[in-house]
């Protein structure tokens, strides 16, 4: 069972319904002992930083997920900021991230990019994901995938990023390391590429 993790995102149905049409076993769900019980964790990505932080620490969430993925080893998918949360901070907010892959979320710097609008990075670009990096088995790089977001995740080991995106300069858009993934985009959103990486995520 995967359990999309319910604090308030507003992707969270986008999502179930892509496992469903897959017929894939799933659940919304901020409960406790739900999330206890699942195989593996999907963190929808709308909202801010610290918005994020804040609810899945007072709810509790933040505790047990980092027992059942850092202790007990189930399987992870931040999306959008539900990857960003999983950096040490953010330039968006105060409050500390997760720290399960090692890095900084930082603000686009809109000096390298060529022309306006700058920011947000929106709409569909290509991707170049890393060699032999999972997620991204049955995707189109060149097609890519729909993207809305106005900070990056900068991580400290190289080793960690899964695939990146021009824009402006080459910035990290999926990182892996171990059972977490991270990917800045909205697969819930890009088609036939997002499909293959919910997939994807479901049979690792």
């Amino acid at each position: 069972m995967i359990a999309i993790v319910d604090y308030g995102s507003g992707n969270v149905g986008a999502i179930a319904n892509i496992y469903k049409q897959l017929k894939i076993p799933h659940q919304i769900t901020g409960d406790l002992r739900d999330l206890e019980a699942a195989d593996r964790y999907i963190l929808p990505g709308v909202g801010a930083f610290d918005a994020t932080m804040g609810y899945l620490s007072t709810s509790g969430i933040m505790e047990l997920l980092s027992e059942q993925i850092l202790e007990g080893g189930k399987k992870v998918l931040g999306v959008c900021v539900g990857m960003q949360i999983m950096a040490d901070s953010s330039e968006e907010g105060v409050l500390p991230g997760l720290g399960w892959i090692h890095g900084q979320v930082r603000r686009i710097d809109v000096a390298t990019l060529p022309a306006a609008p700058h920011l947000p990075h929106m709409g569909w670009n290509s991707v170049a994901p890393r060699p032999g990096a999972r997620l991204f088995e049955d995707v189109d790089p060149v097609r890519g995938f729909y993207f809305l977001h106005s900070y990056h995740f900068e991580a400290a080991d190289a080793a960690d990023v899964a695939a990146t995106v021009e824009y402006g300069r080459q910035l990290t858009c999926a990182v892996a390391r171990g059972n977490v993934y991270g990917v800045q985009f909205h697969p819930e959103k890009s088609h036939a590429n997002g499909v293959a990486v919910f997939r994807s995520f479901a049979e690792l």
